[in-house]
């Protein structure tokens, strides 16, 4: 059975700010990534916490001993609009005795598979991933 549509709603409070509900969940975005994230800080942090998410998840169930993971994403945007992002590097700091090829392949799973973040994203951004481990 598929899952019900997502639904958001904003509400114009000022300036380029909105105040953004999605589920149970609120939020402001703010064209100026003042008093919130701009859309595409949001679009940055949701595809970092997508993979992320995803990585947590495959290691986990993998029964590596993960001890912390941190992911830090790099976007480059067009110089013209629409300013979407053409070169995103999302770098992965592991934590705990995780084997390299563990962490490729649950990086490689989420941008192939599961990430739907990504996946709802143009193909056509360049994306390149990278990990470190730290036992």
């Amino acid at each position: 059975m598929s899952k019900p549509p997502m639904t958001a709603a904003l509400t114009w409070t000022g300036d380029l700010r909105f105040e953004a509900t999605v589920g149970s969940v609120s939020l402001t975005v703010d064209g100026k990534g003042a008093e919130g994230p701009s859309p595409m800080q949001a679009l940055a942090l949701g595809l970092a916490g997508c993979m992320a998410i995803d990585v947590v998840d495959i290691l986990q169930k993998g029964r590596h001993p993960l001890i912390g993971l941190e992911a830090a994403l790099s976007g480059e945007r067009a110089e013209e609009p629409p300013r979407r992002f053409v070169r995103i590097t999302l770098h992965y700091t592991v934590r705990g005795e995780v084997p390299p090829a563990a962490v490729e392949r649950a990086i490689q799973l989420s941008r192939d598979k599961y990430c739907s973040v990504w996946h709802s994203m143009r193909q056509d951004t360049e994306f390149l991933t990278t990990f470190e481990v730290h036992a």
